[in-house]
């Protein structure tokens, strides 16, 4: 299974970043193996739609799951549509994010409004 991280450097001890959309590295990572390819996220400096700019790179990558602190709903439905697990509220190094996840300790959420804060601005996704 291939697993995205968002992470603040491109290495499995780098931290998950809690910003799925400005995050700037993606690390995909083979949960077999732990073989990894990290990977420079260039909707990084994006005035606008920089959630749905990194979930279209990360379907392009082929990942099966995404793991990240918060992730926007614009950008939670572009990775939903596409069949992409989303895991939500991960911190700690990526190593550490992926053996939780492994373990069942990091669950996939389904609906944009459950499990955490979507979005970084002050209406957490919620229009306010």
């Amino acid at each position: 299974m291939k697993i995205c991280v968002s992470a603040s450097s491109g290495s499995l001890d780098a931290n998950v970043d809690s910003r799925f959309g400005r995050c700037p590295y993606f690390v995909i990572v083979d949960s077999e193996t732990m073989e990894f390819n990290a990977i420079s996220n260039d909707s990084t400096n994006a005035a606008h739609g920089a959630g749905i700019q990194a979930a279209q790179t990360v379907v392009n990558m082929g990942a099966n799951v995404v793991i990240t602190g918060n992730v926007g709903p614009n950008a939670f439905n572009v990775l939903s549509a596409s069949g992409i697990k989303i895991v939500i509220g991960a911190s700690g190094s990526i190593n550490e994010a992926i053996e939780k996840f492994k373990s069942g300790q990091l669950k996939e959420v389904t609906n944009p409004t459950v499990g955490g804060h979507f979005g970084m601005g002050k209406g957490m996704g919620r229009g306010r």
